[in-house]
């Protein structure tokens, strides 16, 4: 994903400098922060910062940074990856540059607008200044009645040499995400527009983009924090080279700075007296750590295990945990099944599909039938495409048919629009298109957001018998299952047909045992008698 590229173009940085955005980021609101990239001083550094993530989302974990520090970046290459409960978003670099530095860590949380990295338009990044810069600062610490020392000017990367790669704009309801992976390291040659890290939220997986060619400088972030849009992952330098460190002479500086002395010290004298006399005002008392949790009676006291590990969950799966608890705990489920005989749809696959692939480019699969099929007992039986909402009950007058799509990060559900408008090409052609975004991790949310009904295909893994879970807000879903041949009677002969098991779990709040068995009805009907569609009987 490429959002906020035009917040992070130089011109924005140069009018919000005047405004000291750096100063009152966090004074501002997530949508200025999302379109607000900072300077640095002398005009050669650009910060990379997290994106607008939307209304909904206000926060995220920096998951991945995919540039290091050093590593040439280009103008909207994803640098770094931000984890919210939804999706995984990209920090893009600004500007071409090299990354200086990372002044974000992963596993960080982080909101719009955060500073995730420093990014160089040098080809060679930026020299470190930081003994000069410290040095004013110093005397400016220090009182001096003969002569007043001009303050430092704040920071600016306007026009410099480095540019951030921050987290991009992640969908309007994901507000964070989890920095998950590193695609680069520091020192890594980078394009514009290459991902060099991933953000991982509760539905997709989003790259973090460099904005510019250069060197990834270093990541500000670290794998496993929480990132919002607009947060900085990585610094991106122009330089070929990219920016030397500073900052073992920054913290040398600020030591010195923080204890102010007298004009006539040197540096020699002024060293061990700032230790001497700033180590009692240091040292805190130690807070006395709280006793363990008392086990409840109940509590089973499980013995330690070598052969175990403990992972912490990804967004994705903690966010599709709750939502299916929530599920369980809100609907009266309950699962009605029956079986079809997919002899006919297994013919007209098998005669059309050459012809099929001929003219529309696209295989002809099950699921399109079954979509056609769905629609069908949608139409007959509206109070299955509705829901409760309060004390009202909400009918759909339109169908959205979600598709769930295992991934190897988790489950996503995206959704086929207006699928009783669409032929059996135009539903396989949205189907396998939003399947490899799903794999892909690229899909977003907007392609999985609303649905009526839900599909879910358990027989591509073999599964012969389930109960699905509902997916909120929706009042149903059918589960498929796999095609077994079974000896069926026919015609009084007993004669081996490929049969599947069909499943419907319901709301029985809202949808009684008689509709949900005639949905089903009409689904075995449709599917062995696909003539019934050209028909409309």
């Amino acid at each position: 994903m490429r959002f906020g590229r035009v917040f992070q173009r130089p011109e924005f940085h140069r009018m919000l400098e005047k405004r000291n955005v750096i100063s009152s980021i966090q004074s501002e609101t997530i949508m200025q922060k999302s379109c607000r990239a900072f300077s640095s001083g002398d005009g050669d550094l650009v910060d990379a910062v997290v994106p607008f993530m939307g209304e909904s989302i206000s926060d995220g974990t920096l998951a991945t940074f995919l540039k290091k520090p050093g590593d040439r970046v280009a103008a909207d290459e994803p640098i770094a990856q931000i984890e919210t409960d939804k999706v995984t978003i990209d920090v893009s670099s600004p500007q071409d540059g090299v990354l200086q530095e990372y002044v974000a860590k992963e596993g960080d949380t982080v909101e719009p607008g955060n500073r995730i990295a420093v990014i160089s338009k040098s080809a060679e990044g930026v020299a470190p200044a930081a003994p000069a810069e410290k040095k004013s600062e110093k005397a400016a610490s220090e009182p001096s009645p003969a002569e007043t020392v001009e303050k430092p000017k704040a920071p600016s990367y306007d026009e410099g040499d480095l540019v951030d790669a921050v987290v991009p704009f992640m969908g309007e309801s994901i507000s964070d995400g989890t920095l998950a992976t590193f695609l680069k390291k520091p020192g890594d040659r980078v394009a514009a527009d290459e991902p060099i890290a991933q953000i991982e939220t509760d539905k997709v997986t989003i790259d973090v983009t460099s904005p510019q060619d250069g060197v990834l400088q270093e990541y500000v972030a670290k794998e496993g924090d929480t990132v919002e849009p607009g947060n900085r992952i990585a610094v991106i330098s122009k330089s070929a080279e990219g920016v030397a460190p500073a900052a073992s002479a920054e913290k040398k500086s600020e030591k010195a700075a923080s204890k102010p002395s007298p004009p006539t010290e040197t540096v020699k004298e002024d060293k061990p007296k700032a230790k001497v006399e700033t180590s009692p005002s240091v040292e805190k008392p130690r807070a006395l750590s709280p006793p363990p949790p008392k086990r409840t009676a109940t509590e089973p006291i499980l013995p330690p295990k070598e052969r175990e590990r403990r992972v912490p969950m990804t967004r994705l799966r903690k966010r599709v945990a709750t939502r299916l608890k929530d599920s369980q705990n809100t609907f009266a489920m309950l699962t009605t099944f029956n079986e079809v005989d997919m002899t006919n749809l297994m013919k007209l696959r098998s005669d059309y599909k050459d012809a099929f692939v001929e003219k529309h480019g696209v295989k002809l699969g099950f699921m399109s039938g079954f979509v056609k099929a769905a629609v069908s007992a949608l139409q007959h039986q509206p109070i299955v495409n509705a829901v409760i909402d309060g004390d009202d009950i909400i009918y759909r007058d339109y169908i959205d048919i979600s598709i769930a799509v295992g991934t190897p990060k988790g489950l996503v559900v995206p959704v086929v629009r207006d699928a009783d408008k669409m032929n059996f090409a135009e539903i396989e052609k949205t189907i396998n298109s939003l399947a490899k975004k799903a794999t892909d991790g690229t899909i977003s949310i907007d392609e999985m957001a609303g649905g009526s009904f839900t599909i879910s295909n358990g027989g591509v893994y073999g599964s012969l018998l389930s109960t699905p879970i509902i997916n909120p807000p929706q009042s149903a879903i059918l589960g498929m299952h796999s095609i077994v041949s079974r000896p069926m009677v026919v015609g009084g002969n007993v004669v081996p047909r490929p049969m599947m098991y069909i499943a419907l779990t319901y709301d029985h709040r809202l949808i009684d045992g008689r509709e949900a068995v005639f949905f089903l009805r009409r689904i075995k009907d449709v599917v062995e008698d696909p003539r019934r569609l050209l028909l409309d009987v």
